[in-house]
């Protein structure tokens, strides 16, 4: 392990981050556990950066990629793709935006950086409103438009950006309001800064906040924005890369709890649809999808190994009720973790829906952030045979909890045990 740290190091940019003091080389999987190199079995509570979002191994989809593998791998969208429209129409059936369209990419980032670029063709404008604590990609214009300076390398961008309150209830400004003056506090922040710009092409949000620590907002929230945002024809773009086909457990996509005021203009998605593949996509109104006057290909995109390991997870997933799975199984999971959090002054909240949750950390006795102790509790259940992950706004210091989605309730409990250990440790 440690020759291939030294190459890793030797061969790969310093800014790419590797979790642990020694890093780990995961080489297999099956089901929720994956093992290391040197033997060891974990419990794999963080799925690739919630990527992994079905089993590790799957047969059916190991089963549609081989088979797919021995006809071909790929031709790229200059030609007809079986696969390719399969899986789109399953996803724009899926998507509730009528008449929608359906473009792949290899990534999330790229899914973003797609919807911009239709967001200000069609609306003429580079002004771009986002949320305060969001993260969403990595390319040159997803950094411009990301309210985390952690995951945020450059200011400069093609793009102005204006951040918005909302991403965040249990802190910033409007914190101790109820939920609904929050909202309503919210609304108005977003009026005055309308009145304050041009007219803005878009408003991205993550329905739940994944990289700033799976915060997220009263339900209703991006609804009441819906309605000022209509006023001035200015469009919704819902970032679905981490909360999408049903990892909230409550609905298939996180925007669902926003719905009072119609689904978004479009969806970005990627991650878990592909179970470990990189599919990243685009759903939009046909106007919306259609409105670029130039010709465009994605040579990745939408390839046809990819696009069989997409459509049987998909069916996978729906088939077995991975949505209801999580909304059971991440329910105890958030209570049991709530009922350790009682018992610990480190703890400040634990948040989240179905299989997404979030635990953050402070120092006792006041409302700091603890990225230290973060750190401490990542290294602590690594030892103790779990893997999770870590994010957070103005610090690092919200642990974050994302199995596949078919967890069972022993494997949850096992995780909470070797997580409420490693809390115990720090604190």
């Amino acid at each position: 392990m440690n020759d291939l740290y030294t190459r890793h190091r030797n061969v790969l940019p310093d800014w790419l981050a590797l979790y642990y003091d020694e890093p780990l080389e995961i080489t297999h999987g099956e089901g929720r556990y994956v093992w290391d190199s040197a033997g060891n079995r974990y419990l794999d509570f963080f799925g690739g950066i919630l990527t992994t979002m079905t089993a590790h191994a799957l047969p059916e989809v190991t089963k549609a990629v081989s088979e797919q593998a021995g006809r071909i791998i790929h031709s790229s969208t200059l030609y007809l793709n079986r696969p390719m429209v399969e899986l789109a129409e399953r996803i724009a059936q899926l998507s509730g935006i009528p008449d929608a369209r359906v473009f792949f990419t290899t990534s999330g980032t790229e899914a973003n950086d797609t919807a911009l670029l239709l967001a200000t063709a069609y609306r003429r404008s580079n002004t771009v409103l986002a949320m305060r604590n969001s993260y969403h990609g990595r390319s040159f214009s997803a950094v411009g438009i990301t309210g985390n300076r952690s995951w945020s390398p450059t200011s400069l961008s093609p793009l102005q950006t204006l951040y918005v309150h909302g991403g965040v209830r249990t802190r910033g400004p409007f914190a101790e309001l109820d939920d609904r003056a929050f909202i309503d506090a919210c609304v108005e922040d977003l009026k005055d800064i309308l009145g304050h710009t041009r007219p803005p092409a878009a408003l991205i949000a993550e329905p739940i906040q994944g990289v700033g620590g799976f915060t997220s907002p009263p339900d209703g929230l991006y609804a009441a924005f819906r309605d000022v945002l209509k006023e001035h024809g200015i469009l919704w773009i819902a970032d679905e890369v981490q909360t999408g086909w049903g990892r909230t457990g409550d609905h298939f996509w996180g925007w669902q709890a926003h719905a009072g005021s119609g689904p978004p203009d479009m969806v970005t998605f990627a991650k878990g649809i592909g179970n470990g593949a990189s599919i990243g996509g685009v759903i939009a109104r046909a106007e919306i999808m259609n409105c670029l006057d130039a010709n465009s290909i994605s040579t990745f995109g939408g390839t046809q190994i990819t696009m069989a390991a997409g459509l049987a997870n998909l069916a996978y997933l729906v088939e077995h009720d991975l949505q209801g799975n999580a909304r059971r199984v991440g329910g105890l999971l958030i209570e049991r973790l709530r009922a350790v959090a009682a018992q610990l002054p480190g703890v400040r909240e634990v948040r989240g829906r179905g299989l997404m949750i979030g635990v953050e950390l402070v120092r006792p006795g006041t409302d700091e952030a603890d990225p230290q102790a973060a750190s401490a509790v990542l290294e602590a259940a690594r030892e103790g045979g779990l893997l999770i992950g870590k994010g957070g706004g103005h610090n690092t210091s919200a642990l974050r909890i994302a199995p596949p989605l078919s967890l069972t309730v022993a494997e949850a409990e096992e995780g909470a045990t070797i997580l409420e250990r490693a809390l115990r440790s720090a604190y």
